[in-house]
């Protein structure tokens, strides 16, 4: 890319885009560690979480950021460190903000669910919710976002920790989605309570689950994973369900490019509804409302790390997928999480460090 484009990319550049609609692009942040996740605190505030284990608050108006004490003591290996946070969906209420981290057990990495109130730049009252029984060796596939329903429940993911037999295994937390009250107690209904498996776990059979968002338009669980070598998948996850790996996939083997589990479908496992083949590398996923971009009403949109674009995915009233389109390449950025702002722009954080956002 020569130094004039990146030039102009880094102010301002005007796009026109899919059915005509036209946006901005606007650099506001830079020079952080690997922004992991953004959410909106109120209409001016995010707080972004470092995956090295800091926190920050950032004025969208002023560009001002302010770095949180007392953030969680973190696990920082390989792909681990501070995860997700997102906000109660009574926050204005309650107060509480949503952390998912890796957290050092001895010596191995598993990814935790806790949650804090803030005050002023200060985190108080940590609860640890659920320390998952997810811990191997290995660094990597850790999860792990959250998201909430219109009926009190939080949900959030952990990868199968590199171990291929997690994802058929009930008896762990690795390779699964979980379903929780706001408070950590487990709903009743879950599908294993009283049952042979573990009692959090709502569907299985994921390999990374990088992308989780509760649609409450279509009440749809919308999930994104990382497939091996191709093989990302978007999924709609429903109560009970066994989602496949490793015995079917669509990926090949890293070295011998073989392919992956005894076919791409079986009976007894869902099938996803959209399949990357390459692998874009899925980071976050969102479904949009529609506020600032009308034509963009009820699309999913992923951030891609290797192919280093927003993917966005139009389906249809059967959740039927429709049509892909990918921009932002120009960018040469691996898009890390995405998230709405209370008035629909969109912000984006990249692994370099940048904070973007899209307005009309």
């Amino acid at each position: 890319m020569s130094l004039m484009v990146k030039v102009l990319l880094s102010i301002l550049v005007s796009f026109v885009f899919l059915n005509g609609q036209n946006f901005k692009i606007e650099k506001i942040q830079s020079n952080m560690e690997v922004p992991w996740a953004l959410e909106f605190l109120d209409n001016e505030t995010i707080i972004i979480n470092q995956r090295d284990g800091k926190i920050f608050l950032l004025d969208i108006n002023t560009k001002k950021l302010v770095l949180v004490k007392n953030s969680p003591k973190i696990f920082s290996a390989g792909q681990g460190g501070l995860l997700d946070v997102q906000v109660s969906p009574n926050y204005k209420v309650d107060g509480w903000i949503y952390f998912t981290y890796v957290k050092n057990k001895n010596n191995k990495g598993v990814t935790t669910l806790a949650r804090a109130k803030l005050k002023n730049d200060t985190l108080f009252s940590w609860e640890e919710l659920l320390v998952t029984k997810s811990a191997t060796t290995k660094s990597i596939h850790f999860g792990s976002r959250i998201t909430f329903d219109e009926d009190g429940y939080l949900y959030f993911g952990v990868g199968d920790r590199g171990y291929r037999p997690n994802g058929q295994d009930i008896n762990t937390h690795a390779g699964t989605i979980m379903r929780l009250h706001l408070n950590g107690e487990v709903p009743k209904d879950n599908p294993f309570v009283d049952k042979s498996g573990l009692d959090e776990i709502y569907s299985y059979g994921h390999r990374n689950p990088q992308g989780l968002f509760y649609d409450k338009l279509s009440k749809t669980l919308f999930e994104v994973e990382h497939g091996p070598r191709g093989g990302d998948e978007i999924n709609i996850i429903k109560k009970g369900l066994n989602y496949g790996w490793a015995t079917v996939s669509y990926g090949r083997e890293y070295f011998t490019f073989l392919p992956v589990g005894d076919a791409t479908t079986k009976e007894g496992m869902e099938d996803p509804i959209k399949v990357y083949i390459p692998s874009i590398a899925p980071s976050s996923l969102m479904v949009y409302s529609g506020k600032a971009f009308k034509n963009w009403k009820g699309n999913i949109f992923i951030g891609a790390l290797v192919l280093k674009h927003l993917n966005m995915i139009v389906i249809d009233k059967n959740l039927k997928v429709i049509k892909e389109e990918r921009f932002l390449e120009n960018l040469d950025e691996r898009i890390r999480d995405i998230v709405e702002s209370p008035n629909g722009w969109i912000y984006f954080s990249t692994d370099s460090g940048n904070i973007y956002r899209l307005l009309p």
